[in-house]
Formats: C-alpha cells, sequence, structure tokens
C-alpha cells in the first residue's frame, strides 16, 4: 500500500521549507532543542484535522463552499500576522537565560499549540490531501478510507521526522545567536517579515 513513489513524493512535499518548517527553525534558535521538539509535535498533529476531513469528505466543502474556504484563510492570515507583530513586539534580543532547560510544562504546550494552529488554520491543506491521498489508492482496493488512513499517518511521521531534523540543525547553530545581540535582533525581525509574506501570500490565494 505505501509505495517507493508515495515516500518519494511525500519527502519532497515536506523537505520544501513553509510555515510550519519556518516555525520551527524560529523556536528553535530562539527557545532551543526541546521547545523545536514540541513544535514539531504542535506542526505534526495540526495535520490530523486536514486528514480526517480529507477522509470524511468535508474538503469537498471547503473545496467548493467559497465562504467556508474564506472563513477557515482569513483566520489562518490572522494568525501569521499575529506571529509576526508578536515577534517584532518581543523583549530585546535573545540571551542564555531564554535557554531550553528553562521552558517545560506551559511554555512547551504553547509552542506546541501554536504550531497546531498553523497547520489547521490552512484550508489548503485539507485540499491538498484530498488531491495527494487518492493517487496512491489502487481503484480496485476495496477499503479506500483505511488507505487514505495509513499514507495520512506515513505522511504525519515523515512530516515529524523531517521537521526534528530542521529544529536539531538549527540548534546547532543556536548558540552563535544567542551570543550575538545584532544578529539575534536581525533574525527576530526576518522570522517576523517571512511570517507576514507567507500571510500575505496566504490571503492571495485561491480556491483553484
Amino acid at each position: 500500500m505505501v509505495s517507493i513513489e508515495f515516500l518519494l513524493t511525500s519527502l519532497v512535499v515536506v523537505l520544501i521549507p513553509g510555515t510550519g518548517v519556518l516555525y520551527t527553525v524560529a523556536i528553535a534558535l530562539f527557545m532551543g532543542r526541546r521547545a523545536s521538539t514540541a513544535a514539531a509535535v504542535g506542526c505534526t498533529l495540526g495535520i490530523v484535522p486536514s486528514l480526517l476531513a480529507s477522509i470524511l469528505g468535508l474538503a469537498i466543502v471547503i473545496h467548493t463552499s467559497a465562504l467556508a474556504f474564506q472563513i477557515v484563510k482569513y483566520a489562518g492570515v490572522a494568525y501569521l500576522l499575529y506571529l509576526a507583530w508578536s515577534m517584532l513586539q518581543s523583549s530585546g534580543p535573545l540571551t542564555l537565560e531564554n535557554d531550553e532547560e528553562g521552558r517545560r510544562g506551559q511554555g512547551l504546550v504553547s509552542v506546541a499549540f501554536k504550531g497546531f494552529l498553523i497547520n489547521i488554520l490552512n484550508p489548503k491543506l485539507t485540499v491538498f490531501f484530498l488531491a495527494f491521498l487518492p493517487q496512491f489508492i489502487p481503484a480496485h482496493m476495496q477499503q479506500p478510507t483505511q488507505a487514505m488512513l495509513v499514507l495520512g499517518l506515513v505522511f504525519m511521521a515523515m512530516t515529524f521526522v523531517v521537521f526534528v531534523i530542521y529544529g536539531l540543525l538549527a540548534t546547532g547553530v543556536r548558540q552563535y545567536v544567542i551570543h550575538s545581540e545584532r544578529v539575534s535582533v536581525i533574525l527576530q525581525r526576518v522570522f517576523a517579515g517571512s511570517f507576514a509574506a507567507l500571510g500575505l501570500k496566504l490571503a492571495l490565494t485561491s480556491r483553484e
């Protein structure tokens, strides 16, 4: 059921830097390894609603209903702009007190929840699953719904692993960032601008 073609195509899709990757890398640089793993968990869990919606056929509603699509889309735009604003409003450059050992409990839950929201507020993700998964399910298969669920879970697992790797790579250069006030401030502005640009891109997205 899980073909090499599916794995390779999914890997390419997951590797392409998007909002989730950007968020995970930003968290890794600003808060460390543990927080970046929490971000990866949140972004991965954010796939679940879109996957279930696709399996249950709700993606068709989003794809055909202009109102439903616009509501979800602009909620996503607002959230991305909020992330950009929050990053710009963060209090000064990074310091050693921002280390991941001090980020436990509610802090990690908050990081994961924000990553979760990033994906559930992207209507294109639901439509993507509806168009993507059926291509790898044989027409003669007796239980296509179960097959879509399995493929979706494999896609989620690949997403998590790749995002964790992105986070680890970013954590590897984190020490150079937290010791440079100028670099940390520049990075905060770059990530803020990136989130704002992604929000603008989503705002211009159509259902097609």
